[in-house]
């Protein structure tokens, strides 16, 4: 049975955020808030929480999942940045946007796209994600919280409980925070790629819109 924390959105509870970050580390799946919409999250080296979150997510090894993190010099140290990339990612985050990089060989090969061997990664701009990753020192393992069969992410912190309660440890409920994903972009070759548009505006990118 998850716990169910109700945390303030914008000045999240210390005491709560300790306890979350304490599931996380004892193996724990979570689901918790961000600036596009729920996701979960685990910490990235628990192979049993990671396969956990892919099996309820309904997605195999080439989905991406994507390491939240807290700042760039986080971001470059999971992924090959080059002065281009760079960028592009100080003028997105804190931001609704995932990027795809290459992994360096700090990222587990679990982790990475079995072929390309890339990985996708974040900056949230959402006070509840970033006191999450500040208090455990260490990126968020994350995939958006939409499960098989429905058109859009859950949104309502009682209808995940009502139909995740059995399958994660942790419900962090800190109101409606949207229905709508990242958007996504691949930036590993010469040109940007958008892989999914979603709540991140492309026009912040410099790409069409």
């Amino acid at each position: 049975m998850a716990q169910f924390f109700t945390v303030h959105s914008q000045d999240p509870q210390p005491r709560l955020i300790r306890q979350a970050a304490e599931i996380l580390r004892s193996g724990g799946v979570m689901v918790y808030p961000t600036d596009s919409c729920y996701a979960f999250g685990c910490v990235i080296g628990d192979k049993d929480a990671i396969k956990r979150i892919r099996d309820i997510r309904g997605v195999d090894e080439k989905h991406h999942l994507t390491l939240v993190c807290s700042d760039l010099a986080a971001i470059a140290h999971y992924a090959r940045v080059d002065n281009r990339q760079f960028r592009l990612l100080r003028n997105a985050f804190p931001g609704s946007y995932t990027f795809i990089l290459e992994a360096t060989k700090e990222v587990p090969r679990r982790l990475q796209h079995p072929k390309r061997r890339t990985i996708g990664v974040r900056i949230p701009d959402h006070p509840v994600a970033l006191a999450l990753l500040a208090e455990l020192g260490e990126p968020i393992l994350s995939s958006t919280l939409q499960l098989p069969g429905d058109d859009y992410p859950l949104n309502d912190a009682y209808d995940i409980r009502e139909r995740l309660e059995r399958r994660v440890d942790l419900i962090i409920d800190a109101g409606s925070c949207g229905l709508e994903a990242t958007t996504v972009v691949d930036i590993t070759g010469e040109a940007p790629v958008v892989v999914r548009r979603g709540k991140g505006d492309l026009g912040r990118l410099g790409l069409a819109g």
